[in-house]
């Protein structure tokens, strides 16, 4: 197993941002939902993103919204990437991952389907936990045993947990939001170390016991 790529999510200001790289984050989320704790104005994520290092790759948050929409908001804010939740079809989907890497979320609720991500051939996948107002960040721990292989792991993940999850899913990524917070959207900076020490820590062993 290769290293696992950490995501943070819900980033607003640039003092958090150039925390989570410098901890050794991949992706930094910005959260575009308007309803969301989180929510970041697209103008203030660009002079976050203009202050990290260009090789962590910024993430802009959506649900729903049209291609026209949600490329608008990325090419305003400098996200090169863009995380879809709600009900974004794969027509859309393909249509902005000509532009954009696309990671589509799915929330692993009653109607989840695993053999629904194969229509999703140009995207990476997020697998969250369900809520039913609530688009991430709600600290909620998914179905691990619904997860399917290869994804980005994402719900209710802290230091505790992370360690049992690497080992049952055998993630690329994680996504963690809340886990590393002392308030909504602003971050723990122990909180933060905490998380990518645990996360390390699993991948070495995760590797240990393939090689034994």
């Amino acid at each position: 197993m290769t290293a696992v790529q950490i995501k943070i999510c819900g980033v607003t200001n640039i003092r958090d941002a150039r925390a989570c790289a410098d901890l050794g984050a991949s992706m930094i989320g910005f959260n575009f939902y308007p309803e969301s704790s989180r929510y970041v104005e697209p103008r203030l994520a660009r002079q976050i993103i203009d202050a990290i290092p260009h090789g962590v790759c910024p993430v802009g948050v959506f649900v729903d919204g049209s291609a026209e929409e949600i490329r608008n908001i990325a090419n305003v804010s400098g996200v090169r990437c863009v995380q879809l939740h709600g009900h974004t079809s794969p027509g859309t989907c393909s249509e902005l991952a000509r532009e954009f890497h696309v990671i589509r979320a799915f929330a692993t609720d009653p109607q989840f389907r695993p053999e629904e991500v194969s229509l999703f051939a140009h995207c990476d996948v997020l697998v969250d936990a369900h809520h039913p107002n609530l688009r991430g960040g709600t600290g909620l721990t998914c179905d691990w045993a619904a997860a399917p292989r290869f994804l980005i792991l994402s719900g209710g993940l802290a230091k505790q947990n992370v360690g049992q999850a690497i080992a049952t899913v055998l993630p690329h990524a994680v996504d963690v939001c809340s886990g590393v917070e002392s308030a909504p959207g602003v971050k723990s900076h122990k909180a933060l170390q905490d998380f990518i020490t645990a996360v390390r820590t699993a991948t070495s062993s995760v590797n240990v016991f393939a090689a034994s």
